[in-house]
């Protein structure tokens, strides 16, 4: 009887771990070649639905000051094929080869009450970067290639409790591309090695994998909400560096703006937006003379256009559909301490 009973004993067991999903196998070839999968499942990131059971080759990583997409939580995660290298420039900024992908889930909730509503990837093919917009099913057990992009409703609630109805919109592959781009070619945003916060448990092998151009550059950047982290010109200047910057750069699709938001533009007073004049005065200035008048933000077309959701007016010009009361505020207290000459 005994042994009849370890015996069921070993069956059950063995029943238990065959009902688990299996662990994900990332499908390389997916990534490298030139067609467009269908669903995301085809990629093989994820093991479970909803984007849970994470593929173990993907390293989990965070933004310190991330993009502000209408209050959204993200997961974001990035592979890199086994052997390959990353190589980082002299301001940190990561070239990634062939065959990597980063992946980044748009949802709302925390913890065990996330649920997913979109995965983008970036795929690193040999004709360059590829950007595909994926939305999960009502089940989440696979998410759909939507390459015209898409609306759905999706009910937010705001860090202070309030709760706003929005028509949450998935960018189209061309939306992709806009923010995207760097003189003509797409290419990643956020990672660069000061803004990146690698998941602990894989910090240590990741970096181990990167070329350093000059000495390696710890996760150090400043949080734009937390005043412990950087002065506030750092924290304002992070904060536009990441959610305007990837257009407003001398090679970014608003670079005939002539207003330049990325690191190291600082020096020049006027590209980065101190008494500049719109290029092209319209609706956008709302009859304000500069993109940041020193002292009066209220006279500023910075905080005019990010406090607008009106298209036309709104920057930035796709991503969201509602106001960063927070993040506004920041840029308002920032152009509020900057003296006039």
């Amino acid at each position: 009887m005994k042994r009849w009973q370890g015996l069921a004993g070993v069956l059950a067991a063995a029943l238990l771990v065959s009902a688990l999903p299996a662990p994900a196998v990332i499908n390389d070839s997916a990534i490298t070649e030139a067609a467009l999968p269908r669903k995301l499942s085809e990629f093989g990131f994820f093991a479970g639905p909803g984007a849970t059971d994470p593929a173990p080759a993907l390293v989990a990583y965070s933004l310190r000051t991330p993009l502000f997409s209408d209050y959204a939580e993200k997961q974001r995660f990035v592979y890199v094929p086994q052997g390959a290298r990353v190589a980082a420039d002299a301001e940190g900024r990561l070239t990634f080869p062939v065959g990597s992908a980063l992946i980044k889930t748009f949802g709302y909730g925390s913890g065990a009450a996330f649920r997913p509503i979109e995965t983008r990837v970036l795929l690193r093919r040999a004709s360059g970067w590829e950007a595909l917009p994926y939305v999960w099913n009502a089940d989440l057990s696979d998410a759909d290639l939507k390459v015209a992009g898409t609306r759905l409703p999706v009910t937010v609630t705001r860090p202070d409790g309030k709760r706003s109805e929005i028509s949450y919109a998935v960018p189209n592959k061309n939306q992709c591309k806009e923010c995207h781009s760097s003189a003509g070619a797409v290419v990643p945003i956020g990672p660069i090695a000061a803004n990146l916060d690698i998941a602990p448990a894989r910090v240590a092998a990741f970096r181990k994998r990167i070329d350093w151009a000059a000495a390696p550059i710890a996760a150090s950047g400043p949080i734009w909400n937390d005043a412990s982290t950087g002065t506030l010109d750092q924290r304002a200047r992070a904060y536009l560096m990441v959610n305007c910057a990837h257009c407003h750069n001398p090679t970014g699709s608003a670079s005939n703006s002539g207003l330049f938001l990325n690191y190291g533009a600082a020096a020049d007073r006027t590209a980065t937006g101190l008494y500049k004049r719109p290029v092209a005065a319209g609706r956008g200035s709302g009859g304000r003379e500069f993109a940041i008048a020193p002292g009066q933000p209220d006279q500023s077309i910075m905080i005019h256009r990010m406090g607008s959701t009106e298209p036309g007016v709104a920057m930035p010009e796709v991503g969201r559909s509602m106001v960063h009361e927070e993040g506004v505020a920041l840029i308002r207290e920032w152009i509020s301490s900057l003296r006039s000459e």
